[in-house]
C-alpha cells in the first residue's frame, strides 16, 4: 500500500492507492499519530509514503524525509498560517520508520524555465500531486489551476514542470492574494505585517459576495491563459474546493473545455508518486528522485 499526504491550506488529506481516504483539519492534526493511518489500511502493509510540508523551498529533489534539513523549508516565517498540524504529521511519519519521501516545491533552485525565476517561489509541493494525477488523463502537456483559499496555476510541457504562478503573485483565492498598492501602504505604515496582508488579500475581504466567485474565475482563467502562451494547445484542469463551482465560467472565458478534479486530487496524485518512486522511478514531472532512492 502506498500513501499520499497533502498538506493543504485548511486540512491535511490522506489517500491510499487502495482508494481509501480521510482528512483532518490542521488543528486536529496536532494530535496525529501514525496509527491514524489505519483508517487507510494496516500500517504494517504501507510500502511507502509521499508527503508535502509547507512551501518545500529548501530542496529540489524528491528526498527521504530523514535527509531533509528543517523539514525541507527555508523558514517557517513568511506567507501563510502556521498551526502545527503539518509539523506533527511530518515528524510522526519521519519517526515511524516507514519509507517516506518529501516532494519539493518549485522555486528558484528548481529546473524550470528561468524566466519564472524572477519570483523566489512558484508553487508548493502538493500541486505536483495534482499535476501527476492530471497527467494520467491529459498526457505530457497541460495546465493545472488549483483554486480555493488561494489560487496557484502551473504548466507541464513534454512531461516536465515548466513554471507556475504562486498564490502571492497573480490570481487571488477566497482568502489569500497578491499585495496591491493599498496593502503595501498598510504594511509600510505598520498597520499590517506582510503576511497579514497576504492572508487577507482574497476576494472575501474586498468584494461583495456576488462578485467574489466571478472575480476568482476571471483571474484564474487569466493565469491559465498566460501559461498557454508557452503551450497554446495545452488542455486545462481545475482542482480545489472552488473548481466545480467555477468550471463553467472559466471554460467560457478560455473558450475551451476544462477537466475538474475534486479535493482529493493532490493526495491521490501523491500516492501515485509514492508508488512510482518506491518502484524505481528516476524522475517525476522532470523533478529528479534523490540517488539515495534509486535502485
Amino acid at each position: 500500500m502506498y500513501i499520499g499526504i497533502d498538506h493543504g491550506t485548511t486540512s491535511l488529506r490522506f489517500a491510499a492507492d487502495n482508494g481509501k481516504r480521510f482528512k483532518m483539519s490542521r488543528e486536529a492534526a496536532k494530535e496525529f499519530t501514525i496509527d491514524d493511518l489505519r483508517k487507510l489500511g494496516p500500517v504494517e502493509e504501507i510500502s511507502g509514503i509521499a508527503l508535502c510540508y509547507s512551501m518545500g523551498d529548501n530542496f529540489t529533489q524528491i528526498t527521504p524525509v530523514d535527509r531533509l534539513k528543517n523539514r525541507g523549508i527555508i523558514t517557517r516565517d513568511g506567507a501563510g498560517e502556521h498551526i502545527g498540524g503539518g509539523t506533527r504529521v511530518f515528524d510522526a511519519v519521519k519517526d515511524s520508520g516507514i519509507p517516506a519521501v518529501a516532494i519539493p516545491g518549485i522555486h528558484r533552485g528548481s529546473d524550470t524555465d528561468p524566466r519564472f525565476k524572477i519570483y523566489s517561489h512558484q508553487t508548493s509541493p502538493e500541486k505536483l500531486g495534482i499535476a501527476y494525477l492530471a497527467a494520467e488523463t491529459l498526457g505530457d502537456t497541460f495546465i493545472v489551476s488549483d483554486i480555493s483559499s488561494n489560487t496557484v496555476s502551473l504548466l507541464v510541457a513534454n512531461g516536465k514542470v515548466i513554471g507556475a504562478f504562486d498564490a502571492c503573485v497573480f490570481a487571488p483565492g477566497t482568502r489569500h492574494g497578491a499585495l496591491d498598492v493599498d496593502a503595501i501602504r498598510k504594511v509600510d505604515a505598520g498597520e499590517l505585517t506582510a503576511n497579514e496582508a497576504f492572508t487577507t488579500a482574497g476576494v472575501m475581504y474586498h468584494l461583495e459576495e456576488k462578485y467574489q466567485n466571478p472575480a476568482v474565475a476571471m483571474w484564474a482563467a487569466m493565469e491559465c491563459a498566460s501559461l498557454a502562451l508557452l503551450a497554446p494547445a495545452a488542455p486545462v484542469a481545475l482542482a480545489g474546493s472552488l473548481a466545480p463551482d467555477l468550471a463553467e465560467e472559466i471554460s467560457a472565458l478560455l473558450q475551451k473545455p476544462v477537466i475538474v478534479y475534486d479535493e482529493w486530487a493532490a493526495s491521490d496524485g501523491l500516492a501515485r508518486i509514492a508508488r512510482d518512486v518506491f518502484s524505481g522511478a528516476k524522475q517525476i514531472l522532470g523533478i529528479p528522485v534523490s540517488p539515495a532512492l534509486r535502485r
